[in-house]
């Protein structure tokens, strides 16, 4: 069995000759260091957070839920976290 990574997906050649393509995401070495937030929002619209992050909010105003999930972007672009609630550039 031979195991690569290919762009963000697993290929497995197994002995018998067939071949899984198994899709992992985005990969992770792909981060980018964005300047504000009107830039990060162009690709992740309601913000990248860490995984377990939980958008902090006041009064009654709803949590954003449906940002990205990835540690690596996030560690990038701490400096866009402004509540350092974990999750920078949250949108609705």
């Amino acid at each position: 069995m031979v195991s690569t990574l290919l762009r963000g997906a697993l290929v497995v050649t197994l002995a018998l000759g067939s071949t899984l393509v198994v899709v992992t995401g985005p990969a992770e070495a792909a981060a980018t260091k964005y300047k504000n937030c009107t830039a990060l929002n162009k690709k992740y619209k309601h913000g990248v957070g860490k995984k377990g992050a939980k958008d902090k909010v006041r009064g009654s105003t709803k949590p954003v839920t449906n940002f990205t999930v990835s540690d690596s972007v996030y560690a990038k672009n701490t400096h866009l976290d402004r509540d350092k609630d974990k999750v920078a550039c949250e949108k609705r």
